[in-house]
C-alpha cells in the first residue's frame, strides 16, 4: 500500500511538470484571501465539465492515439464498460475525437433508412453544438464537415453543411439502434460505412503540416481537485476561442492565474491564498455534488431531468447545472433527442434496494412513454452507477424487447428484482444487484408533449 501511495504521489508530481510551461505569467494576482476564495469557488464550477471531458480524451483519444479515427463498439454494451457512468445497451456506440488543430475533418455519413441513429458533436465545454441523424437531417445520410475557431474558408462543394466549433478537440459520439444481438452484423455493417478525412484528403491538395502530438499534460485526479487545476484550465483555454461573452469572466479569473496558455505556479502565491483557493475548489466541489435537485424535478419517485444539455445558446451562463450534468452523466442528449428520467425512490419514498424488496412497475396503456423512435429503462448499481452481471445478461428492458408480455388491456408490467419472478413474468424481468439500485427510462425522439409538461412514468411499488 505504501509503495502504491508513493508511486502516485510520483505520477501527481510528474503530471504537474509536464503542464505546459509557456504562455504569459501570472502579474496582478490577488492578495484578497476572501476573493481568491470566490474566484476559485466560480471558475472550478466552470472548469470542472471542461475538466472531465479532457480526461474522457485522454482515456480514449491521447494515450491510444486515436484522434480522426473512429472507434465502434462492436457488442452490446454491459457491466464491463467503466469509461463513463450511466451508459445505454440500446444502440452501438462510435466515438470519433476530432483534432481541429491543422485543418477540418469531413465525415461521411451513409443513408440509414430503416432504424433510429444520431451523431453527437460535443465540444471543449461540453456544449452539443451540432447534430446529424434521423431527427436534424433525416435518414439520407450526407457529408459534413467539422472545423475548428482558427479556420476562415468557405463550405466546399460536396459538403452538405459545416459545423463550426469553438474549441479544436471535438468529440463526435454516434448511437446506432440496434434490435438485440442477432442484429449486430446488420450495424456493424453501417459502422463500416461511416467515414472520416481531412479536408486536404477531401480536395486532393497537400496536406498541412501535423500538428504536435507532445503538449498535452498528463492528466491525474488529485491535480484536477487541486490548485493544479488551473494549469489544466489554462491549457484548455488555449486549445479553445473564449467566446465574447466570456472573455470578462476570464480575465476576471486572472486574478488567480487563469487565462489561455498562462504559465501557472501555485508557489507563487502566498500560503494564505493558496489555502484560500483550496478551500473554493472544496466548495465548488461540494456544490456540484449538491446540484441534483436544480437539474430535474421530482414525480413519482422519478428525476424527470431538464433541459441540462444543450448548445451554446442554451447553457449560456448556466455553469453550475453544466457542472451537476456532466458529473452526474456526461455527454448527455439535448433533450428533443433522447429524455431520461431517473427512478430512484419507490411508493413508499424509500431507495431502491434489491437487498431488501422486489419491485414492480405498471404501465396502464396510455402511460407507456410516448416516442416518434423507442423506449428502454437499464438497470445500475449504486454508487458506481454502471451495469452489473446477471444471469440472463439482461440489462435494459424496453418496447424492443424480444418477448415482452402486455396485458389483454393493453396494459405491461415490469418486474426489479435480484431473482426471478418466475413462469411468464421473468419475459419482463429486468434483474437488480444483490443491493442498491436506480433505473434510467430512454425515450429516444419523444413526442413534443411528453417534454412539455415532462412526462412521469408511474410510480414502481415493492412486489407483494
Amino acid at each position: 500500500m505504501k509503495q502504491w501511495k508513493g508511486m502516485t504521489w510520483y505520477l501527481f508530481l510528474l503530471a504537474v511538470l509536464l503542464l505546459p510551461l509557456s504562455g504569459c505569467s501570472l502579474t496582478n494576482s490577488t492578495n484578497n484571501s476572501n476573493e481568491a476564495r470566490a474566484l476559485a469557488e466560480e471558475a472550478y464550477i466552470f472548469a470542472y465539465p471542461m475538466l472531465e471531458n479532457y480526461r474522457t480524451m485522454q482515456v480514449q483519444a491521447i494515450s491510444p492515439d486515436r484522434f480522426n479515427r473512429f472507434k465502434h463498439a462492436t457488442e452490446i454494451m454491459g457491466p464491463e464498460y467503466k469509461d463513463i457512468v450511466r451508459p445505454n445497451n440500446d444502440t452501438l456506440y462510435s466515438t470519433l475525437w476530432l483534432d481541429l488543430r491543422a485543418e477540418p475533418m469531413v465525415l461521411h455519413i451513409p443513408p440509414i433508412p430503416d432504424r433510429y441513429y444520431s451523431f453527437q458533436f460535443v465540444d471543449m465545454y461540453t456544449h452539443n453544438f451540432a447534430y446529424t441523424g434521423v431527427r436534424t437531417t433525416g435518414t439520407g445520410g450526407g457529408v459534413f464537415m467539422v472545423a475548428g475557431p482558427e479556420w476562415n474558408g468557405e463550405k466546399p462543394a460536396g459538403v452538405n453543411e459545416v459545423f463550426r466549433s469553438e474549441g479544436n478537440f471535438v468529440l463526435c459520439l454516434v448511437r446506432t439502434a440496434l434490435e438485440g444481438p442477432k442484429d449486430l452484423e446488420n450495424v456493424h455493417a453501417i459502422q463500416r460505412r461511416y467515414g472520416v478525412e481531412p479536408l486536404s484528403d477531401f480536395l486532393g491538395t497537400a496536406p498541412p503540416a501535423p500538428s504536435p502530438m507532445d503538449v498535452f499534460p498528463l492528466y491525474l485526479q488529485p491535480a484536477a481537485e487541486s490548485v493544479h487545476f488551473i494549469s489544466y484550465f489554462n491549457f484548455l483555454l488555449g486549445r479553445l476561442k473564449v467566446h465574447p461573452s466570456e472573455e470578462e469572466l476570464i480575465e476576471r479569473f486572472g486574478a488567480i492565474g487563469i487565462g489561455p496558455d498562462f504559465y501557472f505556479n501555485a508557489d507563487n502565491f502566498s500560503a494564505d491564498i493558496r489555502a484560500a483557493i483550496e478551500a473554493g475548489i472544496a466548495s465548488a466541489i461540494k456544490q456540484i455534488e449538491a446540484s441534483r435537485e436544480i437539474l430535474g424535478e421530482r414525480k413519482n419517485g422519478w428525476v424527470l431531468t431538464r433541459r441540462i444539455f444543450g448548445n451554446r445558446e442554451r447553457m449560456q451562463g448556466l455553469y453550475l447545472v453544466r457542472a451537476g450534468a456532466a458529473r452526474m452523466g456526461l455527454y448527455g442528449n439535448d433533450l428533443e433527442e433522447a429524455y431520461y428520467p431517473t427512478g430512484n425512490l419507490d411508493a413508499d419514498g424509500e431507495l431502491f434496494d434489491a437487498s431488501k424488496h422486489s419491485y414492480v412497475l405498471r404501465f396502464e396503456k396510455d402511460e407507456i412513454p410516448p416516442v416518434d423512435a423507442f423506449w428502454s429503462i437499464t438497470m445500475y448499481n449504486l454508487p458506481e452507477q454502471l451495469m452489473v452481471e446477471n444471469p440472463i445478461n439482461r440489462y435494459s428492458i424496453g418496447d424492443r424487447t424480444e418477448g415482452l408480455l402486455f396485458g389483454e388491456d393493453g396494459s405491461l408490467e415490469l418486474y426489479f428484482s435480484k431473482a426471478s419472478p418466475g413462469g411468464e413474468r421473468e419475459r419482463n424481468w429486468l434483474p437488480a444487484p444483490d443491493g442498491p439500485f436506480s433505473l434510467t427510462l430512454r425515450m429516444y425522439l419523444p413526442h413534443k408533449h411528453a417534454l412539455d409538461p415532462l412526462y412521469a412514468p408511474p410510480v414502481i411499488r415493492k412486489a407483494e
